[in-house]
């Protein structure tokens, strides 16, 4: 079946029109699932003032890290914080202006991004600092707060398989926000571990149109880092 061939030949062609000041969904959940080969070029190709939505600021050497540690990143819309030395001394020394969001509500206002909705009223924040200067309304004796959705520029997604049409799957909890992230901007660059042929993935397993998506580039030197590794001691192990 003939279709629209969405492949890029590298990573730097992927990102060539992502300039200054871009809002960019950043995939992965700590950091599994990172668009590794998207985060790289990004770094090196030393865009600033950069407003990143992410469900946390990674590692100082892996993920959005890179790109805090290079001083790249203006805002940052996230859930978590706590595993990034720069992200936490960038914060606490007002260089890094930071949206804190529940993790739940950020999923939820990026798919509201994807679905064309205005908004939507979520118990969770109520009454804390994520409701401050937000509509409040109570409903049925319980106190809501409105959420907008969340739109952006670009949204970076590492995908497991796509084919030339941009049809992605991902990879069990590698699926994380990728998928959500995959309708929420106006362009949307898959990395993919591997690409095959169109026809090559069967309809019922993709989990992202390729409709959605704008490009697509094979992926490779992927690190896959754990983001905490705890081993026991050999003496314990023997026990």
């Amino acid at each position: 079946m003939a279709g629209i061939d969405k492949r890029v030949a590298s990573a730097d062609e992927a990102i060539a029109d992502v300039g200054d000041g871009a809002v960019i969904l950043m995939g992965g959940f700590g950091v599994c699932g990172l668009p590794e080969n998207l985060i790289r070029a990004l770094r090196d190709k030393g865009v600033k003032n950069l407003t990143l939505a992410s469900n946390n600021a990674g590692l100082d050497d892996q993920g959005v890290g890179l790109l805090l540690n290079n001083g790249q990143v203006k805002k940052m819309i996230l859930s978590y914080g706590g595993e990034c030395k720069a992200f936490e001394e960038m914060t606490l020394g007002g260089t890094l202006e930071v949206e804190w969001t529940p993790q739940g509500t950020l999923a939820e206002r990026i798919r509201a991004a994807g679905a064309g909705i205005g908004g939507f009223f979520t118990p969770t924040g109520y009454g804390t600092v994520v409701a401050e200067g937000k509509e409040t309304r109570e409903i049925d004796g319980k106190n809501f707060v409105f959420e907008k959705p969340l739109h952006a520029n670009f949204a970076f997604v590492k995908a497991w398989k796509a084919d030339p049409m941009g049809n992605l799957v991902f990879r069990r909890t590698a699926r994380n926000f990728n998928q959500v992230m995959s309708t929420a901007a106006k362009t949307v660059i898959a990395e993919a571990e591997e690409i095959v042929e169109t026809g090559g993935l069967h309809p019922d397993q993709i989990h992202t149109p390729g409709a959605f998506v704008s490009r697509v580039l094979k992926g490779e030197a992927y690190k896959k880092p754990i983001e905490k590794r705890t081993v026991r001691a050999k003496s314990e192990a023997a026990l």
